[in-house]
């Protein structure tokens, strides 16, 4: 059986310093999403949708291993994307205005079939409603600046400070919506153990 570490094999975007930040140029992928708004900290919402995404994620890893390919891969980290309708609700935390989107890449082999009997495999062994608002699709970032933040969430403010000005500094300019990709669990992680990376699609100014 072959297995492979897509963590490593894509490391650019899988790792980040956290004394500087960083370019990176971000590829077209694909992903199982799903929307929702509401604070992440409270919203039943949020929860349900990581469930159901990490299910449906190990659903496809199974099936692929057992499968005819043969290939055991880890199961990539939880992404998510954050804005708000107005943005300085969002500048100010106003987290119950927040919109998201949260993700997990998927490697090669998983295609728009696949999810779909990966997705009813789910919706017969567990109850979890959100499982019917996921969705297979292409993404691509393209040049991207990140860096990586250690620590609760509550203290991003700084880390997300140093990556603009790094961002105006060389010239570029915040494009698209803010990106965080976490390393750790957040199911299980103590807070000031959680490291994430944060990513801004940018584009010269």
């Amino acid at each position: 059986m072959q297995k492979i570490d897509f963590k490593k094999r894509l490391r650019s975007l899988y790792s980040a310093p956290a004394k500087a930040p960083v370019l990176v140029e971000v590829p077209q992928m694909n992903f199982i999403m799903i929307d929702g708004a509401g604070d992440p900290n409270t919203s039943p919402g949020f929860q349900q949708a990581v469930e159901a995404l990490f299910s449906t994620s190990y659903t496809l890893k199974f099936m692929i291993k057992k499968g005819p390919l043969a290939i055991d891969y880890g199961v990539l980290p939880l992404e998510g994307v954050w804005w708000a309708r107005d943005m300085n609700a969002f500048a100010v935390a106003d987290k119950a205005s927040w919109e998201w989107t949260l993700m997990i890449m998927q490697p090669e082999y998983v295609d728009p079939q696949l999810f779909e009997q990966a997705r009813a495999e789910v919706a017969k062994k567990k109850d979890l409603p959100a499982a019917q608002r996921l969705r297979f699709e292409a993404f691509r970032e393209g040049l991207s600046a990140q860096l990586l933040h250690v620590g609760p969430f509550s203290g991003e403010a700084p880390t997300i400070e140093r990556l603009h000005r790094f961002i105006g500094d060389n010239g570029y300019r915040p494009r698209g919506k803010h990106r965080e990709i976490y390393l750790s669990d957040l199911r299980r992680a103590a807070p000031e153990k959680l490291r994430t990376i944060i990513r801004q699609p940018v584009e010269r100014s």
